[in-house]
């Protein structure tokens, strides 16, 4: 359902995922009782992707170079006409009546920034693999334990974020959200955690966060670097930095990370998401 003041914005990076994209914008199309639109911003895919997408009149779709996942995001975002923003990826599936019940859980909440659900894995043929839990946020837990935010199944309040000018890094290539939600953080947004699962996140070993890994050759190799220095630049500016020397700071980040490891297991029993 689309108005010209929706409720929703749904943001979609899109380049040449023509496998999963029809997914994608079934679980969208099927939302009711919620006015939303949905922005697809594609960088010009040539394997029948921007075919599928042509089939579904409820898109919004442009198709244009970018500079990357995150520059093709920040585009939807500032065109975003909802009051609620977020973006999902070509290859994820929202669940159904999502926006329904995020709907009624926001209108609880109207102190609320940022809103983040949980989310289920399902592998490269849509099987259930298992689900990701959340729980109340904690500002240093997210930086020094690793996001645990999922973009797939999170809503930003755009008045409070977007409109102030917060848009993603296009510098950061790997962990673009985990910046994101810590520069939010340490601004002092609000971040409410909404114990049900909104969304699918498809794990098929090309994405983002996978490509790098179990891989032995220099460019994947140098691509899992990339990652682990975007994350440690996260570190150094959001989370605790007690010396000047590097290496001594990464003591106390392994410290901090297995004893948030250890923190979460307690979190995760009190916090079951429904289905």
């Amino acid at each position: 359902m689309s108005r010209e003041n929706p409720l929703i914005t749904i943001v979609t990076p899109s380049y040449n995922y023509s496998e999963y994209i029809e997914e994608c914008l079934e679980s969208v199309k099927r939302q009711q009782g919620v006015e939303f639109e949905h922005l697809i911003f594609d960088a010009g895919s040539t394997d029948g992707t921007l075919d599928i997408i042509r089939k579904y009149e409820h898109v919004k779709l442009v198709v244009e170079p970018d500079k990357g996942m995150s520059d093709a995001i920040n585009k939807g975002f500032q065109a975003a006409k909802g009051k609620w923003v977020m973006w999902l990826n070509t290859d994820d599936r929202l669940k159904p009546d999502a926006l329904l019940r995020f709907k009624d859980f926001a209108e609880r909440h109207p102190e609320a920034d940022v809103i983040y659900g949980a989310w289920d894995f399902i592998d490269k043929k849509g099987g259930f693999m298992r689900t990701m839990q959340v729980f109340p946020f904690k500002k240093l837990m997210l930086c020094h334990y690793g996001c645990y935010i999922g973009s797939t199944s999170t809503f930003l309040k755009r008045e409070t974020t977007i409109s102030e000018g917060h848009l993603l890094n296009i510098r950061f290539k790997c962990v673009m959200d985990g910046e994101y939600y810590n520069r939010l953080a340490a601004l002092g947004k609000k971040f409410i955690h909404f114990p049900r699962v909104l969304a699918d996140f498809r794990m098929h070993g090309e994405n983002i966060s996978q490509r790098h890994f179990g891989k032995d050759g220099v460019d994947e190799a140098l691509s899992l670097q990339l990652f682990f220095a975007e994350s440690r630049a996260i570190r150094r500016v959001y989370g605790i930095c007690l010396f000047k020397s590097d290496h001594l700071n990464c003591v106390v980040d392994c410290i901090l990370f297995y004893l948030f490891k250890m923190y979460k297991l307690p979190l995760k029993l009190l916090n079951q998401p429904e289905k």
